[in-house]
């Protein structure tokens, strides 16, 4: 069995969580599927947007490195790869999330951050 990937998430920043999500909702379709802790979780179909709040501040650049999500089918297979790799390490790994995955990830060397899940509602 091989790993498979299936779609990618852009997670977006925001210096406004609340006003953004309404903004989504209203203007684009996209309805919330999960928003706290600075983290929103948006879905129109199959097609998925999330976005993270950031303090704007030189710690915590609002248009700071980019993330991306990566879903795929058989993470637990990838994620062995990469660690075999020495990408990640195992504790990396995060299981049954409260936004409904198993994921991990990791930066780049320009500090984006590369993150694959499995969605635990889709199984």
């Amino acid at each position: 069995m091989k790993p498979e990937l299936l779609s990618v998430i852009p997670v977006l920043p925001t210096a406004n969580l609340e006003r953004d999500v309404a903004w989504y909702e209203e203007h684009t379709g996209f309805k919330t599927m999960y928003a706290a802790n600075g983290y929103a979780v948006l879905r129109r179909g199959n097609i998925g947007i999330h976005l993270q709040w950031h303090a704007d501040t030189p710690e915590d650049p609002l248009l700071g490195g980019s993330v991306a999500r990566f879903s795929v089918k058989n993470l637990k297979i990838l994620f062995e790869e990469f660690i075999e790799r020495g990408t990640v390490t195992k504790e990396k790994w995060l299981a049954n999330t409260p936004w409904q995955t198993n994921e991990f990830g990791f930066y780049d060397l320009n500090n984006n951050a590369l993150i694959f899940l499995e969605d635990l509602m889709e199984e």
